[in-house]
């Protein structure tokens, strides 16, 4: 836990550091209870625990220091569901929650929704991966880091 002005306290000083050392491009893995995150990083991202906290609280905290790529399509991606998930028509009211944090951050962009196998290969190129307690189905996202103006900075 930090406790510092302006900075919210689900931020661990590991992931500060880590959102700090990113740069343009870099990815940002929300991995989900699910999600194989100490697999993944065996291949390389460096892995960051936040047991216990949910996608949503730590995506909200990092969005409001992470400057999202407006360069690309879209900034934030999910594993789309596979397709018995989509022959049954699984809803997953968490990218819903997804959108509208993303929306107030100022991100216009939909979720770019990536196939499970590619999601994991994107996955094992990210920066770090921050594996979450989130149960939410389907609740894992990809940030890419954005830039920040020379205004922005001051």
């Amino acid at each position: 836990m930090v406790v510092l002005k302006g900075i919210p306290s689900v931020l661990s000083p590991e992931l500060l550091y880590a959102l700090a050392k990113m740069g343009h491009g870099d990815e940002l893995v929300l991995a989900d209870a699910n999600f194989p995150a100490s697999s993944i990083c065996a291949c390389g991202p460096k892995e960051i625990r936040a047991d216990g906290l949910g996608i949503p609280q730590l995506l909200e905290a990092i969005l409001k220091l992470l400057p999202l790529d407006t360069y690309v399509p879209s900034p934030a991606a999910v594993m789309d569901l596979v397709e018995s998930d989509k022959h049954r028509c699984l809803a997953v009211p968490v990218w819903d929650t997804y959108t509208q944090l993303l929306c107030q951050a100022g991100c216009q962009s939909p979720l770019e929704k990536v196939e499970r196998f590619a999601f994991y290969e994107r996955a094992k190129k990210a920066y770090v991966v921050v594996a979450t307690g989130e149960t939410a189905l389907y609740g894992n996202v990809i940030l890419k880091k954005g830039v920040l103006t020379a205004e922005l900075l001051q």
